[in-house]
């Protein structure tokens, strides 16, 4: 039987087949910055309400998964926000409904990941780009209506403030249920916002986790009620938009400081999940996963909890 290669989350998860689920040519990378005339394969799509305010828009439905192809552009979308001399504060958000952003395209060869050179940091793509917008002199804030699971839930944990909508939003750690590491920063993160309990519970059990109680644990800053989410974020971001970008950008230093895991924190996290995604385990289980519709069937994509639990004690038992 061919060897299958599986990685997960911002935590880079990929499946070693050679060729998307459908047989079809993955899509190529958009290149440049096109956000005044976005195209079909632009997935993320800025927005200039001010010169001191953008949102940048996540636009890759159905299910909003993250994969090579994203990141490139990601990372155009980061340089901009490091360069712009006007910029203060960045809002990220997503057009497709259900879905903030998910797991890393399981489906993708895994040479398309493996072969990126690293960042400007010196650390593999996608942890670079986390750890440029935590330390980027600009407020990063997520508006997550919708699941944020996998690279969703890192890209959250590495901004700087998170709002949720109480009724839509869920957010995990689903790796573990799967058979392996996230790499993308969750496990130096978490346990500074919730403490080392409530991290370990988050990654341990891999369960959903609502709005409500990701409020309640301090994963999120809010948990706000859907009806009021876009006044609240849009409100909050033009007010620091109008505050002095120096002061902005020196506060946040400071508490950068005193909270932001170490690159080697977060080089020892991809090295365990580089390992651990090669393991028999986590091949099994995401093959499991795959087979059942995750990628393709939305009840898979929107239970993801269920699901891992299942193909778990379904490969226990083999």
């Amino acid at each position: 039987m061919r060897k299958i290669v599986v990685a997960v989350g911002f935590a880079l998860c990929t499946l070693l087949l050679g060729h998307a689920a459908d047989g079809q040519p993955l899509r190529a990378a958009a290149t440049g910055d096109r956000a005044e005339t976005p195209t079909a394969d632009q997935q993320f799509k800025i927005t200039r309400v001010t010169p001191e305010y953008w949102r940048v828009t996540i636009d890759h439905p159905p299910f909003n998964i993250f994969g090579p192809d994203s990141i490139p552009q990601l990372s155009t979308v980061i340089a901009q926000i490091e360069r712009d001399p006007q910029l203060k504060v960045v809002v990220f958000d997503s057009a497709v409904p259900g879905f903030f952003l998910t797991h890393y395209d399981f489906t993708a060869p895994l040479d398309l990941t493996i072969r990126m050179a690293p960042g400007p940091t010196g650390l593999p793509p996608l942890p670079d780009m986390l750890v440029r917008l935590s330390r980027a002199p600009v407020v990063s804030i997520v508006q997550i209506r919708g699941r944020a699971s996998g690279v969703g839930s890192e890209l959250a944990l590495a901004s700087d403030m998170r709002f949720a909508s109480r009724e839509k939003a869920v957010l995990s750690q689903f790796e573990v249920g799967a058979g392996f590491v996230p790499g993308g920063g969750p496990m130096a993160r978490l346990p500074r916002l919730v403490g080392r309990g409530r991290a370990l519970e988050i990654l341990l059990s891999g369960n959903d986790i609502p709005a409500d109680l990701a409020e309640r644990y301090g994963y999120v800053n809010r948990a706000v009620p859907e009806a009021e989410l876009d006044h609240f974020v849009d409100a909050l971001a033009r007010r620091i938009s109008t505050f002095d970008k120096q002061s902005i950008a020196e506060i946040k230093t400071l508490v950068n400081n005193v909270s932001l895991p170490t690159d080697g924190e977060l080089a020892a996290e991809w090295r365990g999940f580089l390992a651990s995604v090669q393991r028999p385990a986590a091949q099994q289980r995401i093959k499991m996963l795959l087979d059942i519709g995750l990628q393709r069937d939305p009840a898979v994509e929107t239970n993801l909890a269920k699901y891992t639990g299942e193909v778990s004690n379904q490969a226990g038992k083999q």
